[in-house]
């Protein structure tokens, strides 16, 4: 059974870390899979749609392709200093009524 491309292309930037489409390309050729490359800008959309990769351009004609980091959860404590931070900032506006105003 084969691997669908957009699998293929993953597991290849996942592997690499990050890297140029350029050496995406000549790297899946060299696997043995070749592909036109308005396919294969389409398998990079779909990636990058999804979440999974990030795609930034280096020059005109040049791409850098990364694997997406996920956030990670922060712990309860740094979740209530930025809600906090937040209160301050909104506090700091003069003139602007305060949430707890308003349901008063």
């Amino acid at each position: 059974m084969t691997m669908p491309l957009r699998n293929l292309v993953y597991e290849t930037i996942k592997n690499a870390g990050s890297l140029t489409d350029s050496d995406l390309f000549k790297t899946l050729i060299k696997a043995g899979v070749s592909i036109p490359e308005d396919e294969f800008n389409k398998t990079l959309l779909n990636l990058e749609i999804y979440g999974l990769i990030k795609v930034s351009w280096l020059t005109k004609d040049e791409r850098r392709i990364e694997i997406a980091e996920k956030e990670k959860e922060g712990d309860e404590i740094e979740k209530q200093n930025r809600e906090s931070l937040e209160r301050e900032y909104e506090a700091g506006f003069p003139g602007v009524e305060q949430e707890q105003d308003i349901q008063e």
